[in-house]
């Protein structure tokens, strides 16, 4: 009886013994999640083929042995810019794209929505939305982690040899006007024209491309084409991605305005409306009411705190941006954790200070005019539609500190702001 507990104790000790050592060499190296191969990724690395399970002890030294998707080696910050079209996201993303070491991209996923969901902005389909979601969080995983390979997938026509001239919008990543990827614009060159770049570099080499993303501290990405921050919350909780969201938002009744005057053939039936002072009766108001909806169910999630979205995620009014731009970009930056650099600084006072100059080329107006920018859609819109905005998007209105109208005389007095004061700090 006492051989036998005597074994028993034995045992017990061997097998504490073996799960330390086991312990031990688990953690004798930071636990990496290495990516899935892909068609794409073995473009960058040779002719790879080996199984992600098969990386370790016998199989080499691991992630390590794969620089391109090593999983945050030199632990970038990867920036999204989650918004809607006409909400001033061009703006905010300009703030990223003037640092040094910020690699930025422009809506990288129009290429997924023309290819899965073509002639369809914003489909209410169910099918649809969770395909070009999947393939949205896909696209934005390799994005971050400088393949850019995989978006040749979208790219129509097809890139011949990583070579393509349909980027959108390319010519508004200054990383992607520059050398390696560009020999036509040097150091000096700082605020280099998106049409310039266009003109003057050649077609994007993605090789090149990537390379420059590589070289960048920071990526950082702005999307119109995702809902809402819960459809991102398996990218934010990641392991490999160091996620920080901001979500831009604006006044709904700025957003239908400008969405009006912009898109001129899509909301044709809105400015019959504007100009008559009656609602055709084939009005799509979800072109409205989908953004109320979607701000109303993002918004809600983002300022309840969840423990996903801790440290990951800011809520900008594009209003308080536009009335204060430096002391908001600042901000953001110090969420993010990067210093502001001159560049940014410098592209401010450039590019929000107004000129009587008719040549002057200030794309976003004055700090004032920009404030009063802001608010310019009080003297577009139409009473009756300002009144049906506030009637469907009441929730949404109040909860970002909006004020509503009741009279077309409290409409047009511009001397009285609509925006309350309000503060939204970061989820730290």
């Amino acid at each position: 009886m006492q051989c036998s507990w005597k074994a028993v104790i034995l045992l017990a000790l061997a097998s504490i013994a073996i799960q330390y050592t086991a312990i031990r060499t688990l953690t004798s190296k930071p636990f990496q999640l290495c990516p899935l191969p892909s068609p794409q990724n073995c473009g960058l690395g040779g002719q790879e083929t080996e199984p992600p399970f098969e990386r370790g002890a016998a199989g080499g030294g691991g992630c390590d042995d794969y620089p391109y998707f090593s999983i945050n080696a030199t632990r970038k910050t990867h920036i999204l810019v989650l918004a809607t079209t006409r909400s001033g996201s061009s703006f905010v993303g300009q703030l990223l794209n003037q640092h040094q070491e910020v690699f930025y991209l422009f809506e990288p996923l129009y290429h997924v929505q023309t290819t899965l969901i073509p002639r369809l902005s914003h489909s209410r389909n169910a099918a649809d939305r969770r395909v070009m979601l999947g393939a949205s969080r896909d696209l934005l995983r390799s994005l971050y982690g400088c393949d850019l390979y995989f978006l040749e997938s979208y790219i129509k026509p097809t890139p011949t040899n990583h070579t393509t001239d349909k980027l959108f919008r390319r010519g508004a990543s200054r990383a992607l006007c520059q050398q390696p990827v560009c020999d036509a614009f040097g150091p000096a060159d700082v605020n280099v024209e998106e049409g310039d770049c266009v003109k003057k570099c050649a077609s994007l080499n993605m090789t090149l491309a990537t390379e420059a993303c590589r070289e960048k501290r920071h990526v950082a990405i702005k999307i119109v084409r995702v809902p809402e921050i819960g459809d991102l919350r398996a990218l934010v909780e990641d392991p490999r991605l160091n996620i920080k969201v901001i979500q831009l938002v604006r006044d709904p009744r700025g957003i239908l305005s400008s969405r009006i005057e912009t898109f001129r053939d899509t909301y044709r039936l809105w400015r019959i409306w504007r100009a008559t002072g009656r609602r055709p009766y084939n009005l799509d108001l979800s072109q409205l009411t989908v953004v109320c909806e979607d701000f109303l169910s993002s918004v809600s999630t983002g300022l309840s705190h969840p423990y996903w979205l801790k440290g990951k995620y800011m809520l900008v009014r594009y209003e308080d941006l536009a009335k204060n731009p430096l002391l908001k970009t600042k901000e953001m930056y110090d969420y993010l954790g990067l210093p502001m650099d001159k560049n940014v600084e410098d592209w401010i006072h450039a590019n929000t200070r107004g000129s009587n100059e008719p040549s002057a080329k200030h794309k976003f107006g004055t700090v004032r005019d920009s404030a009063a920018n802001a608010e310019s859609w009080r003297l577009k819109l139409s009473y009756d539609m300002v009144e049906y905005t506030q009637t469907v998007c009441q929730k949404v209105l109040h909860q970002l500190g909006y004020k509503a109208v009741k009279s077309v005389e409290e409409l047009k007095n511009m001397s009285l702001s609509l925006v309350q004061d309000k503060t939204f700090v970061a989820f730290l």
